[in-house]
């Protein structure tokens, strides 16, 4: 079993990619709640920063192995050659992956209150789309609006784990200043995740956006969520008022750029891959940035 859960890590959890996406995401999301509630100056990561960041890079290939599970039957017939419906590893072998990786991460966890509540849920609520899945057949996987419906409150969860680290860490109560961190957060996310499925030549079988809202009105979601990101991040680090090294946040726009530049002014028949990878880790490293070089000179 163990070799081939290293081979199912190898083939959809390359470490290389994954550890620093996870981390910079558990990192910089931290710090974007850091700078943006004004109760908070003077904050720098601290051990809990890094149990966030471990426990984010795990929770990131328990989600891989869910949505596998998921996606099998699709990927028996339209991407047969991944680990799970090649046979490299088994659902049984992905079960106790889970299982295990569930007990780690909430013992890492334990004895940080309320971010130790926060991912509970989280992890639950990923289990409960798996089972309306498996038991349900609910939502189809065709149905790509509803599936990012029902699976999206995943990715809010995780990061109000990563705002209650926060709060764990100083010792505040919520405020309302999570919500713009978290329409931050989630737009930028939802860049990569309506861009990496634009295209104007539908390979067969292939679930897209695409089919709903057509290959234009796709890319022009996608460039909005990303352009929403950074005008929210903008609106409450306010560099024009307090430290220059806000303006940062802007720069990972550069990408969307680029990608926008090939989609549209070149007509590639999709948008890059790259191009939104590197605006959500830009982005996420810059958050960081300006709440350590900008946070206490406003």
């Amino acid at each position: 079993m163990i070799g081939r859960l290293g081979r199912y890590v190898l083939g959809s959890y390359p470490p290389a990619f994954y550890l620093p996406y996870g981390v910079s995401w558990a990192v910089g999301v931290t710090a974007l709640f850091a700078l943006v509630d004004p109760r908070l100056t003077g904050w720098r990561p601290d051990v809990g920063v890094v149990v966030a960041a471990l426990t984010f890079a795990i929770d990131l290939l328990l989600m891989r192995a869910l949505d596998d599970i998921r996606d099998l039957d699709y990927d028996r017939e339209h991407n047969p050659g991944r680990p799970l419906p090649s046979g490299a590893v088994r659902v049984g072998d992905l079960a106790v992956l889970i299982a295990v990786g569930v007990v780690v991460v909430l013992a890492l966890n334990a004895g940080r209150g309320i971010a130790l509540v926060a991912l509970a849920v989280q992890l639950g609520y990923a289990l409960l789309v798996l089972a309306a899945d498996r038991l349900l057949g609910w939502p189809h996987g065709d149905d790509v609006v509803t599936g990012l419906l029902v699976s999206f409150p995943v990715q809010i969860l995780i990061n109000l784990y990563l705002y209650a680290g926060v709060l764990h860490q100083t010792g505040l109560g919520p405020g309302w200043h999570v919500v713009p961190a978290l329409l931050t957060a989630a737009t930028a996310y939802l860049h990569l995740e309506f861009a990496r499925k634009v295209t104007r030549d539908l390979r067969p079988g292939e679930r897209s956006y695409v089919t709903v809202w057509g290959a234009e009105r796709t890319a022009v979601i996608s460039t909005v969520s990303a352009v929403v990101s950074v005008a929210v991040a903008l609106a409450f680090v306010r560099p024009w008022e307090s430290s220059p090294w806000g303006w940062l946040v802007v720069l990972p726009l550069g990408f969307v750029v680029s990608g926008a530049d090939a989609f549209w002014r070149r007509r590639a028949v999709r948008w890059p891959v790259l191009p939104p990878a590197l605006f959500l880790l830009s982005s996420f490293v810059l958050y960081l940035v300006v709440a350590l070089l900008g946070k206490d000179t406003g």
